[in-house]
């Protein structure tokens, strides 16, 4: 079955893209791409209403300006790191009266944008954007767990979404490299590094003056079997 035949109509005409590589075929078996991501390009700008209209079947999908982009699901590894981070933020979110999320919400940011941070926080004077339907416009940090697949699209164009949309701190946590890089919004300079770590150091970074954060502590778990 092509993907076409569960795609709402406006995604269906157009090609499919891996990375910037043109597929000939696209069969439903997304994951089989390496682990990669997928853009459907169409001639139509696609929506919320569109995305929306996606099928619940266990892959990410996110709009970027228009474009339908598509990822496997994340790895054991990936959601052990997310879920630690989670769990370490909590009790100083809490004491903050904000909310803190683990993926997969959807953060609208406008009609043509919808995103999946791994982990959203919200400080207590943006806890009106919380909706039924998700997030609705910039959260205070939002959180990307990079992988292989993945990393040159939250780095590059990830990191331009949202910095465009004016969220004010962002974080990208490599479980790989055991690094953590937490930027700063610099308007209109875009987003400035505050704090670069690795290892096991200790960091406290932007938004949380009076949290520290223990790397060792995110990486608790992590050591995972390979069975490639």
């Amino acid at each position: 079955m092509a993907i076409w035949g569960w795609l709402p109509p406006a995604f269906r005409p157009g090609a499919l893209f891996l990375g910037s590589r043109e597929l000939d075929s696209a069969p439903i078996g997304f994951p089989s791409f390496n682990g990669g991501y997928v853009m459907a390009r169409t001639d139509v700008i696609l929506r919320y209403a569109d995305y929306a209209a996606l099928p619940p079947d266990g892959r990410r999908y996110e709009l970027h300006r228009g474009e339908l982009v598509v990822t496997a699901a994340p790895s054991p590894l990936h959601q052990t790191v997310a879920a630690n981070l989670y769990r370490l933020l909590y009790p100083t979110v809490r004491a903050r009266q904000g909310r803190v999320f683990v993926a997969p919400p959807d953060v609208i940011l406008d009609d043509t944008t919808v995103v999946q941070p791994d982990v959203v926080f919200l400080d207590a004077d943006r806890l009106t954007a919380i909706t039924s339907r998700g997030i609705e416009g910039p959260p205070t940090l939002a959180v990307e767990v990079l992988s292989p697949a993945t990393a040159t699209m939250d780095r590059r164009t990830k990191r331009q979404l949202y910095a465009r949309y004016q969220v004010p701190s962002l974080w990208l946590i490599d479980p790989e490299a055991r690094t953590l890089e937490a930027y700063v919004l610099r308007s209109p300079e875009g987003y400035q590094i505050a704090v670069q770590a690795s290892g096991d150091a200790t960091v406290t970074a932007p938004p949380f003056p009076d949290f520290a954060l223990r790397l060792a502590d995110l990486w608790e778990g992590a050591e995972l079997p390979d069975r490639s």
